[in-house]
């Protein structure tokens, strides 16, 4: 296995490798689904590139409801097939892909009605555990259980006493979603695949009809490259529509965006041991534990604007406050939201009735020699729409290719992150660090962490933590810009960590040290450290002024008055 360490030198060296020979396999796109790609190609033996315009998950992966769920309500549209693999899918990351990023979570279910609601929805429930358990993958979660109202009240006493008659109280699991599409990526990069964010493809090399590879520009130091593959897997997600418009071919399908946001308010506005899982008259409503914060989401609305950073609006707040208010004895205002984040789900919208209805299901097209696409899907079965693509993909081989081992190839991190778990008192005690923060560590890094470590001895202030920003080490801030591809102020403070959205300051304050402790990894400047600030600033303020706006069209206009990042 080759380095997993993704920092300035290896993203260099990856560009220059993949224009230097032919690959089996080029992706592009790393979200979720375009690094469980190439993670895919990469462990079936194939040479194998990615490359991501932006940054790493920056899309739609960075901006979910940080789920690992089967999808609960898709029983109810009688969804059983995708159901099951969805609860297949959450079993294999909880107890053997990624036991150090994938954790259980437990929901609350409101019941409103009187007999037929508890039986209607425990026997939803029981079934969402029976086939969770009949997965072969489901006994890392306790089953379901019925609750009367008083105890429902002692579990979260947050709830009005009218909001319910009683509740169900199930479980399913949540990650860090950018978190774990970075250790996707880095998994990929350690079985040989070439890894490049920042390199936007700016069209693709054909002969003939047969599309034989892209074109490639280093979006920091506007050097383009030709990337040559036998095959290319466009997974852009909510950009698919764009990225086929470069090849001048219609598409079998088409992407459209439906918008999702999220607001997250400290651990003590809410009083509860135990996440939420309410209905709404579209959909469903989470409030989700997030270490010392909640998560409320969330929306689903069309959504034809900027893609890249979808706008939040006043009123996309006031739906979501106006929703959990309904069953909270005291209410969330204004000034109780820390954060706010809005991602664009990727729906497939056929051009019939038929195809349009496979919503959340993903497909997998040829459109052209040369070209596979991939789209759709849900975040939890990333790796069955990752072996879909390569397994079409494999077809235009002239070679023989073995199947996928995703099912048994842990992420980084994974393997020894229990014995680790299990010593982490003595790794306490051997570095000096609290125990608690040596299973912050373990949690985000799994056995990794052994590099954050290594980190802190060469230096011990970087055993510190942020001052405005206490649940992140200094550490943290440097090994996201040697080991994880962070190119940038905004890469750190949105992705690495998520100090945008769980400080009511959304990282300004924590700013400009970051930036000073990533600019001797990345080779900045005091001039390129000054940008950085200034660009992060500009965001954070546009981001403000798009959520005072009353609709999507104001939002979005309020939201794209901050440039984009500045290259170095």
């Amino acid at each position: 296995m080759r380095t997993a360490t993704l920092g300035p030198t290896e993203r260099v060296e990856a560009l220059a490798a993949m224009a230097d020979r032919e690959l089996d396999v080029l992706v592009v796109g790393a979200g979720v689904v375009g690094a469980g790609t190439a993670l895919d190609a990469a462990t079936r033996g194939l040479s194998t590139g990615i490359v991501e315009a932006r940054d790493w998950a920056s899309g739609t992966s960075s901006r979910s409801s940080k789920l690992i769920h089967g999808g609960l309500r898709y029983l109810e549209m009688l969804d059983f097939a995708l159901v099951r693999e969805a609860l297949k899918e959450r079993g294999l990351l909880l107890e053997r892909l990624a036991p150090h990023l994938v954790k259980p979570v437990p929901f609350l279910y409101p019941l409103q009605h009187k007999g037929w609601e508890r039986f209607y929805a425990g026997s939803g429930v029981a079934l969402y555990d029976a086939m969770s358990l009949s997965s072969g993958h489901g006994r890392g979660l306790p089953v379901h259980r019925h609750l009367s109202r008083s105890r429902a009240l002692r579990v979260a006493p947050c709830l009005k006493k009218d909001a319910l008659v009683g509740a169900l109280q199930y479980y399913d699991a949540q990650m860090d979603d950018a978190r774990f599409v970075t250790t996707l990526v880095r998994t990929a990069a350690s079985y040989g695949a070439r890894a490049a964010s920042r390199a936007r493809v700016i069209g693709f090399l054909r002969e003939g009809e047969r599309v034989v590879g892209a074109r490639v520009q280093d979006v920091e130091a506007g050097v383009a490259y030709e990337i040559r593959a036998k095959q290319i897997v466009n997974a852009t997600g909510v950009w698919t529509d764009d990225t086929q418009a470069l090849i001048g071919e219609r598409g079998q399908f088409h992407v459209r965006a439906s918008k999702g946001i999220h607001l997250v308010v400290p651990k003590d506005r809410i009083h509860s041991t135990t996440g939420l899982i309410l209905r709404t008259e579209k959909s469903v409503l989470f409030v989700i534990p997030w270490g010392r914060h909640w998560i409320v989401g969330t929306t689903d609305t069309e959504w034809d604007l900027d893609k890249a950073h979808p706008a939040a609006s006043s009123a996309d707040i006031d739906y979501l406050l106006e929703h959990v208010n309904t069953v909270l004895a005291t209410p969330l205002t204004r000034d109780d939201v820390q954060g706010v984040y809005a991602g664009l789900r990727p729906l497939l919208a056929g051009e019939s009735d038929a195809t349009s209805k496979l919503s959340r299901e993903h497909t997998v097209a040829h459109p052209v020699p040369g070209l596979v696409v991939v789209a759709g899907g849900k975040y939890t079965t990333y790796r069955v729409m990752a072996k879909d693509a390569v397994d079409e993909a494999v077809h235009g081989l002239d070679q023989r290719v073995a199947p996928c081992v995703t099912e048994d190839t842990p992420l980084l991190g994974a393997e020894g992150y229990r014995a680790l778990w299990n010593a982490r008192a003595r790794i306490a005690a051997r570095t000096g660090l609290h125990v608690v923060r040596v299973e912050h560590l373990l949690n985000r890094y799994g056995s990794l962490t052994e590099q954050i470590l290594d980190l802190i001895a060469e230096d011990p202030a970087l055993a510190e933590p942020l001052p405005a920003a206490d649940d992140y080490l200094r550490a943290e801030i440097v090994y996201a810009a040697s080991h994880e591809g962070a190119r940038h102020l905004d890469d750190v403070l949105t992705r690495r960590t998520r100090i945008s959205i769980e400080t009511f300051d959304r990282g300004t304050l924590s700013a400009r040290e970051c930036a000073e402790l990533m600019a001797p990894v990345l080779g900045w400047d005091d001039r390129q450290i000054a940008k950085e600030v200034e660009h992060y600033e500009k965001r954070v303020e546009a981001e403000r002024e798009s959520q005072r706006q009353p609709d999507d069209l104001t939002a979005d206009a309020a939201r794209l008055g901050a440039p984009d990042i500045v290259p170095i």
